[in-house]
């Protein structure tokens, strides 16, 4: 069962905040869209929010009884802003917060770490979801993304390891139940899609959907952080590099049932998301230049 409630949606222009927004508005909930420039979308009351200007929180929090937070992107120690917003949120009378966290990241680790660990004792419900690397770093905006397009190639430290990566629409539709169903998981929920891949394996799949040759180039850890440091700042970069590293050593190589628990389907698997947003509107061959592996 669920509840109708009025949902706070941080980075609601984002990967996760758009479709959980989108899921959350086609439920019958009412939605509070928050963005850095109130950015107007279908259904949603738009409101302005910067984790950086304390003066957005107040217009952002009015009538809300629940909040989906994205931590601030790239800042390695986001608690020293979050959590000032989170305690003003409960005694605005926010009743549940839904965390946006990483599966590499446990409670009391580096970066959104320590908000995790201050969640439930800021608020009695809530939930700390822990997907693991989204698909739509492939699909989407993300460096690897550009890089597929610009260059055909996909640059890692992670080796061989797999990754049970996860599609954004499942982590939204497990975002959504958190936020609405009658009662809040109060606890943190590791989401993984239904089979663990390495880059190599994206790559092919990759290959195969678009027609375009993608190969995986295994970068040093410390290429990979300096080729990161390049644009994001070092401390950033430096807890990047060391996540895949840990990759290679197959600190990610699980799935979990958690997106069948929670919304009753199973999970996307990779090649479902690949074909939905890379296909090509006519089928094209693919390069005869030798195996894959």
């Amino acid at each position: 069962m669920t509840v109708t409630r009025t949902a706070l949606v941080m980075g609601a222009t984002g990967t996760t905040g758009s479709r959980t927004a989108a899921q959350l508005i086609t439920a019958g909930h009412r939605v509070k869209a928050a963005s850095r420039r109130a950015t107007l979308l279908p259904g949603t009351e738009p409101v302005r929010f910067d984790w950086y200007d304390p003066a957005t929180f107040g217009a952002a929090l009015t009538g809300a009884d629940s909040v989906y937070l994205v931590p601030p992107i790239g800042d390695p120690a986001p608690a020293a802003v979050m959590l000032p917003f989170l305690r003003q949120a409960r005694a605005c009378g926010v009743e549940r917060a839904v965390l946006l966290s990483s599966s590499a990241i446990p409670e009391g680790g580096p970066a959104v770490g320590a908000v995790h660990r201050a969640l439930p004792g800021l608020f009695d419900e809530w939930a700390v979801l822990r997907p693991s690397w989204f698909m739509q770093n492939f699909t989407g905006t993300h460096a690897h993304a550009d890089s597929i397009r610009d260059h055909g190639v996909i640059r890692t430290a992670a080796g061989g390891g797999q990754v049970g990566f996860v599609d954004a629409e499942d982590i939204a539709a497990v975002a959504g139940r958190a936020l609405t169903d009658e009662r809040a998981p109060d606890s943190d929920l590791i989401l993984t899609g239904p089979e663990a891949l390495s880059h190599d394996d994206i790559a092919a799949i990759v290959t195969q959907v678009t027609g375009r040759r993608v190969t995986h180039d295994r970068l040093t850890y410390d290429d990979m952080r300096d080729r990161l440091a390049a644009v994001i700042p070092l401390e950033f970069a430096t807890m990047l590099a060391d996540m895949d590293r840990a990759i290679a050593g197959g600190a990610e190589d699980r799935t979990t049932d958690t997106v069948l628990r929670l919304t009753g389907r199973p999970p996307n698997g990779f090649r479902v998301v690949a074909e939905r947003e890379l296909a090509p509107t006519q089928p094209q061959p693919v390069p005869e230049t030798g195996p894959i592996r």
